[in-house]
């Protein structure tokens, strides 16, 4: 039998890892961080429906804004980190404005979207952060309802001002573009730089633009909640591996350190100009030596990264003598590592003398350079300890600037001089690969003679006159290939490009007019 008037008191609710990072839902969402994403929506409808560029940047400054008010709001202090990881992630928006090929651009936004994440979440450690993008996108449900209930209590409130607001902006609106069509009508100059200025927005584009705009408030919302209520990816606690002894951890690194040492003794001999003891010995030529190893090295890279992690999780870690037999080891490997970097970069310029530049082999050969930088920062983490130096953070900033570096330089010109310049140098030259290149690789591809040059630049040309984007989608790099094609022209009439195989049966050295 229930006694009268007896409650049974519900169980308190059970503690996991993921309700000990969530944090207490974050306070109204302030009317400016509301206006600030309505912006941020609006301008990504009219802007980035036509490419990317220069308007990256321009959407950019109301989303920062939105988290800014979001972030105040909520009592959160701008910290030394959380300005190095937003202006980092800023500055990666500027390589859309100066490049026109894809592929850094892409590399530059997904890296910027990963450090705004970081600064939202303020990380410090290796799981926040590889994990606070996923609190990122964990705001986006609960981003819309936040800004929708700050929207419904102000419009629906006693003090609600967004619906005299909005008619204000509905008239202002109305006046611009009446008035404004009327001084179009009235000069012909005048229409001509509201032409330039203002986006062209079409009614089949509506669907589109109606995306972008979604696509907009969301992310602003997004990022305005994960500011006012991050998740705590710093609060889980990885248990540290259970400490082997000497032996079973010391012996195996130890026995690989000294393959690592024969192996470089090997390269040392090749980096210093033994090839021909080397070639003669194994049956290769100049050319297939480049091409036979680089790629096992960047695995052995790559590999011997993963052992270092795994030895850290395991190695004792209590006596000042373990400790150094710690170091000592570990640090060991990572010089030798570092030969083993620099010895596939030095095939790496093998195989492009042998064969030209490729955007594949400038991308995996800066990848294996920042793997070195990653080899050089463990090191110093070694000597004057992973918490001053703050390891994880140190890493992530090496990852943005070799981002931003690798944007800055332009790959696709870099493709382009290094493959004009073999051509300078050996006659040889794959035109029809540079034919595919973007509008970066037009400087170096200019001085090339006739009729090369028409056939590595005419798809561009081609692609280039038939782009109509507006100034705040246009990059630099298409703007300076635009004004040098324009002065000298590309000429296809009388000869047609038609490639050779060569012998070595995988590029084309030749063409035939």
């Amino acid at each position: 039998m229930v006694p009268p008037g007896f409650r049974p008191v519900a169980p308190p609710p059970i503690e996991t890892w993921l309700t000990r990072i969530r944090p207490r839902p974050p306070g109204p969402i302030p009317a400016a961080a509301l206006w600030s994403a309505l912006a941020t929506a609006v301008l990504s409808a009219l802007l980035l429906g036509d490419g990317l560029g220069l308007n990256l940047l321009i959407v950019a400054v109301p989303a920062t804004l939105t988290v800014y008010f979001a972030a105040l709001a909520s009592g959160r202090r701008l910290r030394p980190w959380t300005m190095v990881w937003g202006l980092a992630g800023l500055a990666l928006l500027v390589v859309p404005a100066l490049r026109d090929a894809g592929w850094p651009t892409f590399l530059a936004v997904v890296s910027a979207v990963g450090l705004a994440s970081l600064a939202l979440h303020g990380s410090r450690t290796w799981l926040g952060i590889l994990f606070s993008p996923v609190g990122l996108f964990d705001s986006i449900g609960s981003g819309l309802v936040w800004g929708w209930r700050g929207l419904r209590e102000r419009a629906g409130g006693a003090q609600g001002r967004v619906g005299p607001v909005l008619r204000t902006i509905a008239v202002a609106a109305g006046l611009l573009i009446v008035f404004g069509a009327l001084f179009a009508g009235a000069d012909a100059a005048f229409a001509d730089l509201i032409g330039s200025l203002a986006p062209e927005v079409s009614v089949t584009d509506g669907p589109w633009r109606f995306i972008l705009f979604a696509l907009g408030l969301v992310g602003a919302l997004a990022a305005a909640r994960t500011a006012a209520a991050p998740l705590r990816w710093d609060g889980v606690k990885v248990r540290p591996g259970r400490p082997r002894a000497r032996l079973e951890w010391a012996l195996p690194l130890i026995v690989l350190n000294l393959l690592f040492a024969a192996f470089n003794a090997v390269q040392l001999t090749v980096l210093f100009g033994g090839y021909e003891k080397v070639l003669s010995q194994t049956g290769l030529t100049y050319a297939e030596y480049a091409r036979q190893g680089f790629w096992q090295l960047l695995w052995a890279t790559l590999l011997t990264l993963a052992v270092i992690g795994l030895a850290l999780r395991w190695a004792p870690r209590d006596g000042a003598r373990d400790r150094t037999l710690v170091r000592s080891v570990l640090g060991t490997l990572c010089l030798l590592t570092l030969v083993v970097v620099a010895s596939a970069l030095r095939r790496m310029d093998l195989y492009v003398d042998a064969y030209g530049l490729t955007r594949l082999r400038v991308s995996v050969a800066a990848m294996e350079l920042w793997l070195g930088l990653v080899l050089v920062l463990i090191m110093a983490a070694g000597i004057v300890g992973a918490r001053r130096l703050h390891l994880p953070r140190a890493v992530a900033v090496s990852a943005a600037a070799g981002v931003l570096t690798f944007g800055l330089v332009s790959p696709d010109g870099l493709v382009a001089e290094r493959n004009v310049q073999r051509y300078e140098r050996t006659g040889k030259i794959d035109v029809g690969y540079l034919d595919g290149l973007s509008a970066d690789a037009v400087p170096a591809l200019d001085r090339l003679p006739e009729p090369l040059r028409s056939c590595a630049l005419r798809s561009i040309a081609s692609d280039l006159d038939a782009d109509e984007t507006p100034w705040y989608a246009v990059s630099l790099g298409e703007t300076r290939a635009r004004s040098i094609l324009d002065e000298r022209g590309v000429s296809v009439e009388g000869y047609t490009c038609t490639p050779r195989r060569n012998d070595i049966g995988d590029e084309f050295d030749e063409y035939d007019y």
